[in-house]
């Protein structure tokens, strides 16, 4: 298991990021880098379950249940990842799995950290895909902010 980390400045305050960054449609938009049907369902809330799905190279809806262990307004979030579903099956994963974001104020923007637990087998692929979610994200605050 590696952590990798990730991180962006974007021309917004924190809390302007934080807010476009897990509102539906856009959410939808950023994530579109890792898949184009990527979607959540479920809250944000601290304590609750949370589906991120897309659908399957099958065309079946897939993806990852997870919880959001922690969150704090606009500062962070922890997302505990549980489990594939896959079918509308559930497999539990072996390890605990944490995906966190971190959001500080700097002279005029906002510095968003991403911090993920990941098997080796991943980390090509994120190192790859993150930057480019990432670079969306910053596009779409951008505009919005």
């Amino acid at each position: 298991m590696k952590k990798v980390h990730y991180e962006i400045e974007i021309n917004c305050s924190k809390e302007e990021v934080f807010s476009i960054m897990l509102d539906k449609e856009h959410y939808r938009e950023w994530t579109a880098e890792f898949n184009p049907t990527s979607h959540y369902e479920g809250s944000w809330e601290e304590g609750s379950k949370i589906l991120f799905l897309g659908e399957t190279e099958d065309g079946n809806k897939g993806g990852m249940y997870s919880l959001i262990e922690k969150l704090e307004p606009n500062k962070f979030i922890s997302i505990k990842h549980l489990g594939m579903l896959e079918k509308g099956k559930e497999t539990s994963f072996d390890n605990d799995l944490y995906e966190n974001y971190y959001l500080e104020n700097t002279s005029g923007s906002a510095l968003l950290k991403v911090e993920i637990d990941t098997e080796d087998d991943w980390i090509e692929y994120f190192d790859n895909t993150w930057p480019k979610a990432l670079q969306k994200l910053k596009e779409v605050c951008e505009k919005k902010c």
